[in-house]
């Protein structure tokens, strides 16, 4: 009778310790999968953020018509391979040159550094660029902003055939490390409406890969 209590005893205390056991993997893989629900979590609060300024008639570019029938922007669906860590590389003796724009003006720009990353195991690299204007006026309120501009194999099928934006700032650079988030890609509003000048991405920022994150193309207008 003690042997079979025994038996029984040591049962349980291996069944306690597997399903603590249990417990602790679970936590452990729900950390992990935290970590990505934060960063997933960042990216949709910042493309609703996006979606609600185009919806709201005060911070709208659109106008009452499109606004009538307008429900929001659309998005791919947040991939977390398109948020990449790139060695980023100072271009300190860069020469500033005009960056042509959709309305046939030009706008000075210098190439403040070149991001270098992988997705599914291809090299790829993108120059970043500082709006000469903010060189001299660094107080500004955008005077630390940089600017990414980018075309891939979704432009014109999928996404705006003019390219899509990512905004940065200088202290996003970390150790010569940059993250990119292409979730958070967002349109110029020459992909809304007509009367704006948009910066035209230069040939250098043409990625030769399907980026199928962040905004995706608007429609005719």
């Amino acid at each position: 009778m003690y042997a079979f209590k025994t038996r029984k005893m040591k049962i349980y205390i291996f069944l306690v310790v597997f399903a603590f056991a249990k417990v602790a993997i679970s936590q452990s893989d729900t950390s992990i999968n935290t970590d990505d629900g934060i960063l997933v979590a960042q990216a949709q609060e910042y493309q609703k953020s996006l979606s609600e300024d185009y919806k709201n008639p005060e911070t709208s570019i659109l106008s009452k018509k499109q606004l009538k029938d307008f429900n929001g922007l659309e998005f791919y669906p947040i991939d977390l391979k398109f948020r990449v860590s790139a060695t980023f590389t100072k271009t300190p003796d860069a020469t500033p040159f005009e960056m042509s724009l959709s309305s046939g003006r030009t706008r000075e720009y210098v190439m403040f550094g070149i991001a270098k990353f992988e997705i599914e195991d291809e090299i790829f690299t993108l120059p970043i660029y500082q709006n000469t204007y903010y060189i001299d006026h660094p107080e500004d309120e955008y005077g630390q902003s940089l600017f990414l501009p980018f075309t891939d194999y979704t432009s014109g099928d999928g996404s705006y055939g003019g390219g899509r934006y990512i905004d940065l700032e200088q202290s996003d650079i970390v150790d010569n490390t940059l993250i990119i988030d292409f979730n958070k890609s967002y349109n110029p509003y020459c992909a809304y409406t007509t009367g704006y000048s948009c910066p035209i991405p230069p040939e250098y920022n043409d990625l030769t890969i399907r980026i199928e994150a962040g905004v995706k193309d608007f429609g005719m207008h």
